[in-house]
């Protein structure tokens, strides 16, 4: 649906994302090192908005207060929405929101609000979706004019301080929506309260009687889709830029078991080896950059998002169990070393984001903001290896002119980015050695890179905890914990399911705060927080065969159902009831982050597969209905909701193990071993956890360990097969 907006009012040809080439910006600071400027924001926590909280611009925190003053005195909202790891929200705070002369513009004749999208992502959400409607693109930093009473009339994304390459800039801008505030306002007036109930029409789901039940054809059409937009030369799906799109992989990894046809899996495994090798992956320091801006994931756009390194480490978990190569596991655990040593606080919490910005050192003074941390000269790397260095250049493909030949913007010069040029079999060639020597010397040289690169100015990290992200990490690290037979990522998932549990969550009510920083909570959580929490917990549950996590993950459903599930027509609403915002969404797409409703659903079955609840069963049967015209409409833009679907297409099959919790756990690690995802893990401890999970499923009550060892249970729909003590024989069991 496309939403028409007062552009030719304005007398303007709309906005565009695009970005220049240059960057401007002002010194915050006066002569005598004090700020000369100090606004609202000052109070705030969110990293984002302290980062503008010595703008000239008198910013004002989303709130009553900001909504009442714009009534008050009768003047549009300027809402600027960002985050405080995006690139251009950066250029556009030095640029514009640091130049006085724009800022007098904006505080004499608007009432400024900025929102950081991470903090709230309902706001985020409604404007972007009149964003989108309107100028048929969206992104970050987003810029939109609203009316007293918060209803949308124009916007964009980025917006330069002069009008430049086709878009309107804000010294121009800003004088023409005044006027016509001034000159049109009962025109503007109708035409936001139009677009609200555009919004409300565009966001009201409803299940379609006439698309009739969902069935396996419609994995095999998005299989299909798929195929026909793979790059069969690089990997991954479409053209540049090239987004990881984990959801996409775990799709087809999960098909490919169903269709039992070996294409889907290795489309996702060609991607997963081709973004290892790239340089999107920081070869040096672990974990994933935020995407490719080139198809052949070389020249990334450096961010790193905490949501971005749980899935990747997720879907490279799935690779490996299908393969057993190790490079999928190495990359994992290279996802998941990261993760601790630069997104961990000090009790145990994941932290948001590593930016892409840092500023330029002492010896690099030419370097320029994004991505400077992480490429290098081919004279650096000499400096820092000695005798070493020509066995990493061959290995990272270093060239003494620098290797970014696909640099639009021309920030790299003499630059490298680091990507794997050369296999390990390659470089033992190459240079005589054997391949163990090969590695031992080369990871030798890495350290000594990570060392170096460590003394430069570092990205800002965004230190706030999300609720939603860290239920992702949770998961990922307590799946770690038993595919790599690793057991301090599993205590990595407990600790921060801990600290979740002990700082935002109220014990009486289960209510769930969204964020945590420096001491303070934020708003109310929304479906993500207690969706993809509950994930993770189910993970958490499965890798520990504590039932405490479980029985959370229970108890944070039946909130999650009582604050946000849809009586009449089924799915999950994105914010509770008493929400004061102008639209109420469904999440209805799997982008950088799956859906509230996609996770919420895959959860539905787990825990029904787990506790024989039918009514679980019957809610995940009504989210999947509710998506089901656009299932069959566009599939792959609900990945996610895909393996749900494919889930609830199959019979429910419980792997239990019999024994005390140490003593099973080789057992736990036989069934890790295999992509199983159609399974559920259930422990009989012989205690209350048995107690608690016989109180759901009554057929597990009279399951125990044969011969006093651990004993494993392969049962389906609740029925089970004759119990091995074996791990060979359960292992032969599994696979049939």
């Amino acid at each position: 649906m496309k939403l028409t907006t007062l552009t030719v009012l304005l007398g303007l040809v709309g906005s565009c994302a695009a970005a220049p080439t240059t960057e401007l910006g002002g010194d915050a600071r006066g002569p005598d090192g004090n700020y000369k400027y100090t606004n609202l924001l000052i109070h705030e926590k969110s990293p984002y908005l302290l980062q503008h909280a010595h703008n000239p611009v008198d910013w004002h925190p989303w709130g009553p207060e900001a909504f009442a003053l714009a009534k008050s005195q009768n003047k549009p909202i300027f809402l600027s929405i960002g985050y405080s790891t995006c690139h251009w929200c950066h250029v556009m705070e030095r640029e514009s929101f640091s130049d006085p002369a724009i800022a007098k513009l904006i505080n004499e004749h608007f009432v400024p609000i900025k929102v950081d999208r991470e903090e709230r992502p309902d706001v985020d959400r409604i404007y972007m979706e009149f964003i989108e409607a309107t100028t048929g693109s969206g992104g970050w930093p987003m810029t939109v004019f609203l009316t007293p009473d918060l209803k949308p009339f124009f916007g964009g994304t980025y917006f330069p301080p002069e009008d430049a390459q086709g878009m309107p800039g804000l010294t121009s801008l800003l004088p023409k929506v005044t006027a016509a505030w001034d000159k049109d306002h009962d025109a503007i007036v109708a035409s936001g309260d139009k677009m609200v109930e555009a919004l409300k029409k565009m966001g009201t789901l409803a299940p379609d009687p006439a698309a009739g039940g969902l069935d396996a054809a419609v994995l095999a059409a998005a299989a299909n889709r798929l195929k026909t937009e793979f790059d069969p030369e690089h990997g991954g799906f479409g053209t540049a830029p090239k987004f990881p799109q984990p959801v996409l992989l775990r799709f087809l990894l999960v098909y490919a078991v169903r269709a039992k046809d070996d294409s889907p899996r290795d489309m996702a495994l060609q991607t997963l080896r081709a973004m290892a090798d790239g340089g999107m992956h920081d070869q040096i320091g672990g974990g994933f950059h935020r995407y490719s801006t080139d198809s052949r994931w070389f020249l990334p756009h450096f961010e790193k998002m905490l949501y971005d390194q749980a899935q990747l480490a997720d879907v490279y978990l799935d690779a490996y169990q299908v393969t057993h190569d190790p490079v999928f596991a190495d990359t994992a655990r290279d996802v998941l070393e990261y993760v601790l040593r630069d997104m961990t606080g000090e009790q145990g919490q994941f932290f948001s984001a590593q930016d892409a910005d840092s500023a330029p050192d002492a010896d690099r003074p030419n370097a320029k903001r994004e991505g400077a941390f992480y490429v290098w000269t081919a004279d650096e790397i000499a400096k820092a290896l000695g005798p070493g260095a020509s066995m990493f250049d061959y290995r990272y493909g270093i060239a003494d002119g620098g290797n970014v030949s696909v640099d639009p913007r021309g920030e790299f010069p003499s630059q490298n980015v680091l990507f794997i040029a050369h296999s390990m079999e390659d470089v033992a060639k190459k240079f005589n050695v054997s391949p163990e020597d090969a590695t031992k010397a080369l990871d030798a040289s890495r350290q000594r890179i990570l060392a170096v690169r460590s003394q430069r100015p570092r990205p800002s990290l965004d230190d706030k905890s999300i609720v939603a992200w860290n239920g992702l990490m949770i998961g990922a690290f307590a799946r770690a914990g038993l595919v790599l037979r690793e057991p301090r990522y599993t205590a990595a998932a407990a600790r921060a399911a801990g600290f979740i549990q002990n700082r935002l969550l109220e014990p009486k009510t289960i209510q769930l705060a969204h964020s945590f920083r420096d001491g303070a909570t934020g708003a109310d959580g929304f479906l993500t927080d207690y969706a993809f929490l509950i994930s993770g917990l189910i993970d958490l549950y499965e890798s520990s065969a504590d039932i405490a996590w479980l029985k959370l993950a229970l108890d944070l459903q039946a909130k999650q159902d009582a604050l946000f599930w849809d009586p009449q027509s089924g799915g999950y609403f994105s914010t509770p009831a008493a929400d004061t915002l102008l639209v109420r969404l469904k999440d209805d797409s799997d982008d950088a982050e799956p859906s509230g409703n996609s996770v919420a659903a895959v959860n539905l079955l787990r825990l029904a597969h787990m506790t024989d609840d039918k009514d679980l069963a019957t809610k995940a049967q009504q989210t999947l209905a509710l998506f089901s015209t656009r299932l069959r409409e566009s599939p792959t833009s609900l990945a996610q909701m895909l393996v749900a679907l494919d889930l609830r297409l199959s019979a429910p099959q419980q792997v239990v193990l019999a024994g005390e919790p140490g003593a099973v756990r080789p057992m736990a690690y036989e069934v890790a071993d295999l992509f199983l995802p159609h399974n559920v893990l259930l422990y009989a401890d012989g205690g209350p956890g048995q107690q608690f999970l016989g109180q759901h499923a009554a057929f597990i009550q009279d399951i125990k360990a044969m011969n006093h060892q651990p004993t494993a249970y392969v049962c389906k729909n609740f029925a089970c097969q004759a119990p091995t003590n074996d791990a060979d024989v359960l292992r032969k069991m599994l696979k049939r």
